[in-house]
């Protein structure tokens, strides 16, 4: 039996990316780690925009591409990670983020897969895709697929569902 549980959401343009990480935010505490994972251009550093103004943030995140790491006061700091130019593990924790990301705030990891073995059980993946060409739909449409603990997620659907009635499953 396993305690994980996910949904799809499928956002429409950055705006709706935005309301959907603020949704996100709104519903994390301290301590949580979100792992983002999709290509360049995906969408990761829109949802964390999204993530910031959930948490009360009044700052705007920019993708902390050069510098690893920016921090942001709010409601629950927030910690936004991006590990484009990081070779693994070793690397990242030997420049001390673990005190970052174990504390007291919200990480949020972008490229979450070149160090996906430091992660705890309680992290909140979400992974975005950018649609083929030949799929249909609108061409800033994304699908987003969030995978954490199931009492989390489940808190979490019914909000979603709410704001985004006709993209959940």
């Amino acid at each position: 039996m396993t305690d994980k549980e996910s949904m799809e959401i499928l956002v429409t343009d950055a705006e709706e990316t935005i309301k959907l990480g603020e949704i996100i935010g709104k519903s994390l505490e301290p301590g949580n780690i979100i792992a983002l994972r999709g290509g360049l251009g995906a969408g990761k550093t829109v949802l964390v925009k999204g993530i910031a103004k959930g948490l009360g943030i009044e700052d705007e995140p920019v993708s902390p591409t050069f510098v690893i790491m920016n921090a942001y006061e709010g409601r629950i700091p927030l910690y936004h990670f991006d590990l484009y130019r990081v070779s693994g593990a070793d690397e990242l924790m030997g420049i001390g983020a673990d005190e970052f990301l174990f504390g007291e705030g919200v990480s949020a990891v972008e490229w979450a897969e070149r160090v996906e073995e430091i992660f705890p059980e309680y992290t909140i993946y979400i992974d975005i895709e950018i649609p083929g060409p030949d799929s249909g739909v609108p061409e800033n449409t994304r699908e987003i697929k969030i995978e954490g603990k199931k009492e989390w997620v489940s808190s979490f659907r019914s909000t979603a569902e709410q704001a985004f009635p006709a993209s959940t499953k």
